[in-house]
């Protein structure tokens, strides 16, 4: 039973958002409704997917489950607690150094976490690329004022 418990809350998550989605206010220029449109896609993506992940974990659910023990393994609590602090940072830091540095360092510092210095170079360059993918997505293609 206790491998349910993160699909049925996901499932609860995705469905509060999905209700505070459609509270947003209309605009007042354009389509009144688009403000909620991307909202309400990846809350409905997110409901569809932890069905689904329900349904996968179900049928799994006689096999022993040790997602919770590992929670509290040293090395994965560390992990846990040092990616909470770096993204506290990273809020401070988003509007001084703005949206492309801040996610460059903060992307940094969660790829050496996770993968170690042994793939310095896979981690240097998944962060460049994909901060300035969505660096240039943003505020080039989509016209999204960023920090």
């Amino acid at each position: 039973m206790s491998r349910l418990v993160f699909p049925l809350v996901l499932i609860l998550f995705g469905v509060i958002y999905i209700v505070l989605t459609i509270n947003i206010p209309k605009s007042n220029i354009g389509d009144p409704n688009s403000p909620m449109y991307f909202p309400l896609l990846i809350g409905l993506l997110l409901v569809v997917m932890s069905i689904i992940y329900f349904f996968q974990e179900f049928k799994k659910r006689h096999q022993k489950f040790t997602a919770f023990s590992q929670l509290l393994e040293k090395r994965t609590f560390i992990r846990i607690v040092v990616t909470i602090i770096l993204a506290i940072i990273y809020a401070f830091i988003f509007e001084r150094f703005g949206f492309l540095i801040s996610t460059i360092l903060f992307l940094g510092c969660i790829m050496f976490l996770i993968n170690g210095y042994k793939r310095w170079l896979q981690n240097i360059l998944v962060t460049v690329i994909f901060s300035g993918i969505a660096w240039y997505t943003f505020s080039q293609l989509l016209d999204v004022s960023l920090p």
